[in-house]
């Protein structure tokens, strides 16, 4: 069974840092392109950021470009995301994606609330 279990997630000061984590279980992410998606309350998923799947190149939506990171282990089977100069509009349940060809798989989520 495929997993993609995100962690990191939490309670953190407008100004602080986070750092999430997308552990995969079940297939090998070396391939794969990933992503970070997020819905905020009541609104819509936004896409957050992707790197491909040699890890050499990453994208970030404007909203957080200069203020996140994407990276990944592929030896660890793992991604992350490295937030740093959290706002409370970055309060989201943050999801993690693999897509490769046909292949497409989504984790649970972590909360992440910035506020004071």
């Amino acid at each position: 069974e495929v997993q993609l279990v995100e962690s990191g997630g939490g309670l953190v000061q407008p100004g602080g840092s986070l750092r999430l984590s997308c552990a995969a279980s079940g297939l090998t992410i070396s391939p794969y392109a990933m992503m970070w998606v997020r819905q905020a309350p009541g609104k819509g998923l936004e896409w957050v950021s992707s790197i491909n799947s040699g890890g050499d190149r990453t994208y970030y939506g404007d909203s957080v470009k200069g203020r996140f990171t994407i990276s990944r282990d592929n030896a660890k089977n793992t991604v992350y995301l490295q937030m740093n100069s959290l706002k409370p509009e970055d309060t989201a349940i943050y999801y993690c994606n693999a897509f490769y060809s046909d292949y497409n798989y989504w984790g649970q989520g972590t909360q992440v609330t910035v506020s004071s």
